[in-house]
């Protein structure tokens, strides 16, 4: 499979989709309940849109490491990923908040070196560009800094082919609060059965789930 032009292995993870009979298919399945209505797509970012696991794993077991913390590779992807940075730190046991400040900039400085790791969803992607041109509307949600977001969405080339952005700047609480995808509504003026979320993680799915709006898994294998 070849990713930003580099061979990363016939072992690299694929996205696949869980349908409404909990089967893995790779193509988007959008629910019943929402055809005819769907207005606005709602993506998580880290491990729905893209596959940014290995990238964050590298950076973060690096800038730990400075630290003289260790970071395994399972147990980044079983326990950590999609947890928000300073939860993250605290849990590793960075309890100075002063540290933990210091450790989130290293930490994003290092992040766009190992970008050469980093998986788009290309059907999820068509899809939302095949929306898009049909009329719809396409949101970024994630509770991800912005710069981290930013940078990862400039690197695929993403950042003009969607319609609005919520980081983790934008809101007071983290999923599984539904604040990112009602903030995002809000501001579309769409109710969230005119919605369809997707997302990778079980915080993600149940914060779809508060918000009202119907959601697709996503999964990589």
């Amino acid at each position: 499979m070849l990713v930003c032009g580099k061979d990363v292995g016939a072992a690299a993870a694929r996205p696949f989709f869980v349908g409404e009979e909990g089967r893995l298919v790779r193509d988007v399945p959008v629910p019943v309940r929402v055809y005819g209505r769907l207005r606005l797509l709602l993506l998580d970012f880290d491990g729905t849109l893209a596959d940014t696991r290995e990238a964050n794993y590298r950076a973060y077991a690096r800038t730990l490491a400075e630290a003289g913390i260790a970071l395994e590779r399972d147990e980044y992807f079983g326990a950590y990923f999609g947890v928000r940075c300073a939860e993250f730190l605290e849990r590793k046991g960075v309890s100075d908040s002063g540290e933990r400040d210091r450790l989130r900039r290293r930490k994003s400085e290092l992040y766009p070196s190992y970008f050469d790791t980093v998986r788009l969803n290309e059907p999820l992607w068509r899809f939302v560009q095949e929306f898009r041109a049909a009329g719809g509307r396409a949101w970024v949600v994630s509770t991800g800094a912005p710069d981290n977001i930013r940078h990862a969405m400039e690197h695929l080339r993403l950042d003009r082919g969607v319609d609005g952005v919520v980081t983790g700047a934008d809101v007071m609480r983290g999923k599984p609060d539904p604040e990112g995808f009602l903030l995002a509504m809000n501001r579309e003026g769409t109710a969230p059965d005119e919605c369809l979320v997707f997302e990778d993680s079980i915080p993600g799915i149940e914060a779809a789930r508060r918000s009202g709006a119907p959601c697709v898994r996503v999964v990589w294998r």
